[in-house]
């Protein structure tokens, strides 16, 4: 499961990079990349994108799942 969750996290990082450049510069690298937003590679790649931000969702359970550390001033 690792593995599968550093490959939707760098997908992840990816799909919002480009968002970045779209946003500021309305410049989209993965059509540029890959011939255009149509292409089917584009499409792919969008595809599997949104697949690890939907499966990235699971991340906000392990964090609340996480036991919280007391903060004793013991030393």
């Amino acid at each position: 499961m690792k593995i599968l969750d550093v490959i939707a996290l760098v997908l992840l990082i990816v799909g919002g990079l480009n968002w970045l450049l779209v946003g500021i510069f309305q410049f989209d690298l993965v059509a540029t990349l890959f011939g255009g937003q149509a292409a089917i590679i584009s499409r792919i790649v969008y595809v599997l994108v949104g697949i690890s931000a939907i499966y990235c969702l699971k991340f906000f359970g392990l964090i609340s799942a996480q036991p919280e550390k007391k903060n004793d001033n013991n030393y």
